[in-house]
C-alpha cells in the first residue's frame, strides 16, 4: 500500500511537497519553501511533519524556490538521501540555493542592524553555507531515463517546458501502480522553452492550477511592453522589473532585443542586477538543445540573451550606483515577488518619483509586495521604512511561465487514458475551485483539492 501526504502547494500556491511513502519508504517529491503571506511563511520554521532521516530520496521537478528552496533547512535537519533531477534543475539549483541562503543572511543582519525585527536575533531560515551543503546531495539524471530512486519506486522525468530543466515525474511503483506529479506546467508557443511534453499515462496525477480561471492574454508580438517601455521613457524615468531570477529574465531580454531590432522601443540601458539570474543566463546559453528551435540557432553564445546596451551589475557598489542613478534604463533584478533581493533596493529608491514604473511580470502571490502594489497600495514596508507609491505600477500577464486554463486542459488532453484520480495542486483556492470546474464539467474526470497536511491512498 502506498499513501501520499500533502505537505505544501495544497490550497495554496506554494511550499510544492508531497511525501510518498511505500511500505514504510518515504520519496518527497519536491521540496520547497512556503512565501507570501505571513501564516504560509511561518510553516517554513514549524518542525517538518515527519523525521528528514526518515527519508529515503527526494525528487524535484525543477528549481524555483517553491519547489527546491526548503531542501537546505532539510538537510540540515537530518536528510542524508540523494536528491534527484535534471541536470539543468542541478545547475539552476547552484546558483538558486547559495543566493537564497546569502539574501537570508542578509535580510537577517539587516533586521539586527536597524532592529526592525520582532525577533532578537533575527535568524535566516538557513545559511548560505547550508545550501552548499545540500547541493552535494543532488543527483543529475537525463530526461526519460526510468531509475530506481528507492526500493520499489523507479520515476522517469519528463520535459515540462516551465523552466530549463522542468519536468514532470512519472512514478512507478513495484505494484504497477503509476503517479504523474505534474510540477509546473510550462505554455505552449511561447520563445525559450519548448512546448510541455505530452502526459503519460497514470492512474494518479497531481496538476497545478495557479491560473485555472483566466486565460492569458496574447502576446501582440511584444507590444504591451513596447507600450510600458515607451511610457516611462517619453516621461524620462527608470524602468524597474521585480523578475525571477531564473526563467523570466531570460524571456524579457529576448523580448527587449526583439523589440529594439524592430525599432519599436529606443536602445536604453539594460541593466541585470541579480547575480543568480547573471549565471543563470550562462546555463541556458549551453543548453541550446533545451531551448525552443526558434532560438537554438548561435545560442550556445550567451549573447544571444543580449541586448545593445546590456549589462551586467558585477558588484555591490555598481548595484548602489545604479539605485542611485536618474537616468532613463531598465532594471531586472530579484526577487520576483519583491519579496527580498537587490530589487528592493531599486524599487525603494523608484517609488516615490511619478515618472518610473514598476513592472510586473509574473504570479504575485497573497502577502507578497508585489501582490500589495498590484492591488493599489499607497505605500509599501521596505527595509522597515514605509515609501510612498507615486511610480507607475504595471503589469503584464502574457510573459507568465505556468499554463492557462486552456493550456492546463490541453495538456490534460494528451493522457492516453483518464487517471483514476487528479488532485489539483499549487493554486490558491479560487483558482483551484474554478479548474475543478471546468475540468468535471468539460473531462469529467475524478478531481479533488488536497487540504494541507491531508493524506490519501493510493
Amino acid at each position: 500500500m502506498a499513501e501520499l501526504t500533502f505537505l505544501g502547494a495544497a490550497r495554496t500556491v506554494t511550499g510544492s511537497k508531497y511525501l510518498l511513502d511505500v511500505e514504510g519508504t518515504r520519496v518527497l517529491f519536491d521540496c520547497g519553501l512556503f512565501q507570501g503571506l505571513k501564516e504560509l511563511r511561518l510553516r517554513n520554521w514549524d518542525d517538518f511533519p515527519v523525521a528528514p532521516s526518515s527519508i529515503k530520496t527526494v525528487v524535484l521537478t525543477h528549481a524555483h524556490l517553491d519547489h527546491v528552496g526548503y531542501l537546505p533547512r532539510l538537510v540540515a535537519h537530518g536528510f542524508k538521501g540523494r536528491a534527484f533531477c535534471t541536470a539543468g534543475t542541478a545547475d539552476l539549483c547552484r546558483v538558486v540555493l547559495p543566493d537564497a541562503g546569502r539574501i537570508q543572511e542578509d535580510d537577517a543582519n539587516q533586521a539586527n542592524r536597524h532592529g526592525y525585527s520582532r525577533h532578537s536575533p533575527a535568524l535566516p531560515l538557513f545559511a548560505e553555507m547550508d545550501a552548499h551543503r545540500a547541493l552535494t546531495h543532488l543527483q543529475p539524471m537525463g530526461y526519460e531515463r526510468p531509475i530506481e530512486v528507492a526500493p520499489g519506486v523507479t520515476v522517469e522525468f519528463i520535459s515540462a517546458g516551465h523552466l530549463l530543466g522542468s519536468s514532470f515525474v512519472l512514478v512507478t511503483l513495484a505494484s504497477g501502480k503509476r503517479i504523474l506529479f505534474g510540477g509546473d506546467l510550462g505554455r505552449y508557443g511561447r520563445p525559450v522553452l519548448p512546448d510541455p511534453s505530452p502526459a503519460r499515462a497514470a492512474d494518479v496525477a497531481l496538476v497545478e492550477s495557479t491560473y485555472g480561471d483566466r486565460e492569458h492574454p496574447p502576446d501582440l508580438e511584444g507590444l504591451g511592453l513596447a507600450d510600458v517601455i515607451n511610457r516611462t521613457t517619453h516621461r524620462g524615468g527608470k524602468l524597474v522589473i521585480p523578475s525571477f531570477a531564473i526563467g523570466r529574465v531570460e524571456e524579457l531580454i529576448y523580448w527587449i532585443r526583439r523589440l529594439e531590432m524592430e525599432g519599436k522601443i529606443p536602445t536604453l540601458p539594460v541593466y541585470v542586477d541579480s547575480p543568480m539570474a547573471a549565471e543563470a543566463l550562462k546555463f541556458y546559453a549551453a543548453r541550446p538543445e533545451e531551448l525552443d528551435a526558434s532560438i537554438r540557432p548561435g545560442s550556445r553564445d550567451v549573447k544571444v540573451f543580449a541586448t545593445a546596451r546590456f549589462q551586467v551589475v558585477s558588484s555591490p557598489q555598481q548595484s548602489k550606483e545604479l539605485t542611485a542613478s536618474r537616468r532613463p534604463a531598465i532594471v531586472l533584478s530579484a526577487s520576483g515577488m519583491a519579496t527580498g533581493g537587490r530589487v528592493l533596493h531599486h524599487m525603494a529608491a523608484a517609488l516615490p518619483d511619478a515618472r518610473n514604473t514598476i513592472l510586473f511580470v509574473g504570479f504575485q502571490a497573497a502577502g507578497t509586495r508585489g501582490r500589495k502594489l498590484l492591488e493599489g497600495a499607497a505605500e509599501v514596508k521596505i527595509h522597515g521604512a514605509l515609501i510612498p507609491v507615486g511610480a507607475e505600477i504595471a503589469r503584464i500577464d502574457s510573459m507568465s511561465a505556468h499554463a492557462d486554463r486552456t493550456e492546463i486542459l490541453r495538456w490534460l488532453r494528451t493522457f492516453p487514458v483518464p487517471p483514476e484520480q487528479l488532485y489539483l495542486v499549487h493554486g490558491e483556492p479560487p483558482q483551484m475551485d474554478a479548474l475543478k470546474q471546468t475540468i468535471a464539467s468539460e473531462l469529467g474526470w475524478k478531481i479533488a483539492t488536497p487540504k494541507h497536511l491531508e493524506r490519501v491512498t493510493i
